[in-house]
């Protein structure tokens, strides 16, 4: 029942927004918060919840984005034919780097996928036939749904939003089943966890998968929103960012993910005058969560609520 309350009050306030809100750019913003909040699901699900840290997954992000836009720019697919193709082609790649990496643990994880999303970096900026190089890659279609049109602010706005319930559906489904517990459970100790029976490389590998799927599906929004992609928008830069809004959210926390998006996204526009020294500002908000809100700003606020209740 609760869980239902929370799904209608989303639903509502997405409805509203998109009613009300008039201007283009705050549009914008709120439709910018949805990509990234698809983002930072998909790491909570790989970092919170079965304990497997990231530092290059921006490279499926980019891998979403670039897939669509070859495909509809120089093929002439339909954007809409592309978007299975997008996310199947980040999942093999996950599969691909995933069975070697997720050997791995700890430090040495964050430093195998940070090398790997430097590699995918590299190719979008080198290989410049196909993705444009550095200049970025222009001219993708907006999309459209037979009479109606993605071009409006409005319309783009609950496209995202729509896509981002489905993927808070489809993760709580996740973790509320056994396979959820099982991810929980690697999280808290993988040797504990394997000696009870839990295929731990196996479903590493799969969460892995349905991480870089979702943020592929964020890069196929993303290309289509702006029209124009370049490889310094899937950096290593964004890579960190999608690390913060998941540990200033709060991990393994679906909700967490949401309001660790919404901050992350609206930082930067409130702090223009830092943007010299954003990975400075990002460092220093990290050190802060992590010293008084260890478990991010949505645990951190139900605890300081709860210890509100008990002291009246």
């Amino acid at each position: 029942m609760r869980v239902q309350i929370l799904y209608s009050f989303f639903i509502l306030m997405v409805a509203l927004a998109g009613h009300f809100i008039s201007n283009a750019y705050y549009l914008q913003v709120l439709t910018f918060i949805g990509i990234n909040t698809l983002l930072a699901l998909g790491l909570n699900m790989l970092m919170g919840y079965a304990g497997q840290i990231s530092l290059g997954h921006a490279a499926f992000y980019g891998i979403g984005a670039y897939a669509t836009a070859i495909l509809t720019v120089h093929f002439s697919w339909s954007p809409w034919l592309a978007l299975p193709v997008a996310i199947a082609a980040a999942v093999m790649v996950a599969y691909i780097v995933g069975v070697p990496t997720l050997k791995l643990s700890g430090y040495y994880l964050g430093m195998g996928t940070l090398g790997f999303g430097m590699i995918i970096n590299i190719i979008f900026r080198e290989w410049s036939s196909v993705t444009g190089g550095a200049s970025g890659f222009v001219g993708i279609p907006a999309l459209s749904l037979g009479p109606v049109s993605f071009s409006s602010r409005q319309n783009y706005l609950y496209l995202v939003w729509g896509c981002v319930l489905l993927c808070i559906v489809l993760c709580r489904r996740i973790i509320d089943s056994r396979v959820g517990r099982a991810l929980r459970a690697i999280h808290d100790g993988e040797k504990a966890a394997a000696a009870v029976g839990v295929d731990t490389q196996k479903l590493k590998l799969q969460v892995f998968v349905l991480s870089a799927g979702m943020s592929a599906l964020a890069g196929f929004l993303y290309a289509h929103l702006v029209c124009f992609i370049s490889p310094e928008t899937f950096s290593f830069i964004m890579s960190i960012r999608m690390v913060t809004m998941v540990v200033i959210g709060g991990m393994a926390s679906i909700w967490g993910s949401l309001l660790g998006a919404s901050l992350l996204t609206l930082l930067p526009e409130w702090l223009h005058a830092f943007s010299e020294f954003e990975m400075v500002v990002y460092g220093l908000i990290l050190m802060i969560v992590m010293i008084f809100l260890p478990k991010g700003l949505t645990r951190g606020i139900l605890d300081i609520v709860e210890r509100s209740r008990r002291s009246l």
